[in-house]
């Protein structure tokens, strides 16, 4: 599995959408074995817009409880990791979470 690409969500009410090819060779890909995850609530402010750890601390626990953040094709491993992840800038944030799911 690889993470193609991280973009705008052409969807009205998601901020980003992330493809990702579930071949077993990153370059045997061809469009044709992708999953495509919509995430993050369009409107709501994340860690990378407010900078502010304690409202990282209370998204984390109040998402943890219902939210599996060790499936990186989930919209809710996508939020913790991306939006909500150790950095307030995006590129670092994808760049920590190939390397933490191998992609």
């Amino acid at each position: 599995m690889w993470l193609l690409s991280v973009s705008p969500s052409p969807k009205e009410d998601k901020k980003l959408k992330a493809v990702f090819c579930k071949c077993e060779k990153k370059l045997d890909c061809k469009n044709s074995n992708t999953k495509t995850v919509h995430f993050g609530s369009k409107g709501s402010s994340t860690y990378l817009d407010n900078k502010n750890e304690k409202t990282k601390d209370a998204y984390i626990a109040r998402h943890k409880v219902r939210e599996n953040f060790n499936d990186p094709m989930s919209a809710g491993s996508l939020s913790r990791w991306l939006l909500w992840g150790p950095t307030t800038n995006l590129t670092q944030n994808i760049n920590k979470f190939k390397t933490k799911f191998k992609l």
